[in-house]
């Protein structure tokens, strides 16, 4: 709605996993170097965690396109909350096996003959599992033994589960040593720190076709970094509200009222925000200028 008052090619901050609107930060850079990393060597197991907005299914769909590039055969599952025999269903769908996709026997049978053929060309298989902290304990017990097949040149599956820390957590529990032993590399995705917050926005601005950003004076972002605490998710929704307040006002400066506003309808919760809508409900004679509380950005 908004792209052609502010030249925009297309919508900066779309909520859509776009990998051509990544933001290759030093964690990013590191997180994808290491799942690209994990598949060429056969490493087995590797885990992506990260609080939600941060970036994971961007991550992925990164590395599906890679995959897609190198002809890699994978398969992915994006709905977590299934149980073994539908587990089994969706790997054979995604990999087209040729067999009763009901059947685990079969599918197992036919999975180990895809993965000995792709071996003997010298390529790889991947299993990608989306929302892997909701994976119920039977899937992760089977997701374990699928990490058993392997030859003398390594591991024939390359698994990838990505999740919220809850999957650390549920990885840590006493049923389930087996399977963290077998895990090689974890890549975990942070909460942005400010200066980082502030690159982010430039980049997907000067991808969309501003290429010198002019819309979020520097105090302003300050303030959007504080309350969607650094969640790139809560970045965009922000940013794309204010895009949207700034034309429906037919002005091209964001300010820190309709950025109230915006994260008022947006029920944000973040540091100080009590606090000053305690302030701002007093009479101007009792009221007092707001100051940021401190706060902490760091990850897990």
């Amino acid at each position: 709605m908004y792209n052609a008052f502010f030249g925009f090619k297309v919508n900066p901050f779309n909520l859509s996993p776009d990998p051509a609107f990544l933001y290759r930060s030093e964690q990013h850079e590191e997180a994808l170097a290491n799942l690209i990393y994990g598949v060429q060597s056969r490493k087995g197991f590797i885990v992506l965690t990260g609080e939600v907005g941060t970036g994971k299914t961007t991550m992925l769909e990164c590395l599906r396109d890679y995959l897609f590039a190198q002809r890699i055969e994978f398969a992915f599952v994006f709905n977590s909350r299934i149980t073994p025999a539908e587990f089994f269903e969706m790997i054979a769908y995604d990999l087209d096996l040729k067999c009763n996709r009901g059947s685990k026997t079969e599918v197992l049978f036919t999975l180990n003959q895809l993965l000995l053929q792709q071996a003997s060309h010298g390529r790889t298989t991947v299993l990608i599992v989306d929302e892997s902290h909701n994976l119920e304990w039977d899937v992760l017990e089977e997701v374990r033994m699928l990490g058993n097949l392997e030859n003398r040149s390594g591991k024939l599956l390359q698994i990838i589960l990505a999740g919220q820390p809850e999957l650390d957590r549920k990885l840590d529990a006493a049923n389930l040593r087996q399977l963290k032993q077998r895990i090689v590399l974890r890549c975990n995705l942070r909460p942005f720190q400010e200066d980082e917050t502030s690159d982010y926005i430039r980049n997907r601005m000067g991808k969309a076709g501003m290429t010198e950003q002019s819309v979020f004076p520097p105090e302003l972002i300050t303030e959007i970094h504080l309350r969607s605490q650094g969640i790139p998710r809560l970045i965009n929704a922000i940013c794309d509200n204010l895009l949207l307040t700034c034309f429906a006002m037919e002005v091209k400066v964001a300010t820190v009222e309709m950025l109230d506003e915006v994260t008022n309808d947006m029920r944000l919760e973040y540091p100080g925000r009590r606090l000053r809508l305690h302030r701002t409900s007093l009479p101007p004679e009792e009221a007092t200028p707001y100051v940021p509380a401190p706060y902490s950005t760091r990850g897990d």
